[in-house]
């Protein structure tokens, strides 16, 4: 895909939603950091819903600590893995308390010292929370940014450098957003909406299919 392409690519999705923002529900860093946490393998509709029920009793590293895993874990049982997720969470929340002075890092190697959080998981904070330009590669990203020929990669490192560089510099910031959203209600892993997308005249993808 050349360079014009991209830049109309993202001006369409910026058309249509001039300020994407995450479906995880959040009211500081710390909630947002928690709840990327708990995403992972999981519906944000399904992490919501949890932290609908924690983040009014308990949404500070401290106070999350004192809840201990199984007081931690009564609140997201229903979210899948909730047993490791409640012991990092638990373990992150005293690094906070400790090395930190309860506030969320905002460096890339200090969120990825923290148990659970990844390169994915510390680009999420640090672009949504901080408002930094990082690039979060999750499943949706990865198969957009190939199937469509924007940024092609063998890994998510490969396409978040890709990203990096190839992505416009004004859309930058909420790019991640964008690509988020389209993989997941528009270029689906099963069966893309190719009748229903907005930048079907752009991608390179050979099998579009005639509906959505």
């Amino acid at each position: 895909m050349n360079a014009l392409k991209r830049r109309e690519m993202f001006r369409r999705w910026h058309e249509d939603n001039p300020e994407p923002k995450t479906e995880l529900a959040y009211s500081s860093a710390f909630e947002l950091l928690i709840a990327v946490i708990l995403s992972a393998q999981s519906t944000d509709v399904g992490v919501n819903k949890a932290t609908a029920k924690l983040y009014p009793v308990a949404n500070t590293p401290a106070a999350i600590y004192a809840l201990g895993v199984e007081g931690l874990s009564e609140y997201i049982k229903t979210i899948g893995l909730y047993n490791s997720k409640a012991k990092n969470v638990i373990e992150t929340c005293r690094l906070l308390v400790e090395l930190h002075n309860g506030e969320v890092p905002q460096s890339r190697e200090a969120l990825e010292a923290l148990p659970g959080v990844g390169r994915k998981t510390a680009n999420v904070v640090l672009n949504t929370a901080f408002r930094q330009l990082t690039m979060a590669v999750d499943t949706h990203i990865f198969r957009v940014s190939n199937r469509t020929g924007l940024a092609p990669g063998k890994n998510v490192v490969d396409v978040e450098k890709a990203l990096m560089k190839f992505v416009p510099r004004e859309y930058l910031l909420d790019s991640h957003h964008w690509l988020i959203l389209h993989g997941r209600y528009v270029c689906q892993a099963r069966k893309p909406r190719c009748g229903s997308c907005r930048v079907e005249d752009l991608c390179d993808y050979r099998f579009k299919t005639s509906d959505d």
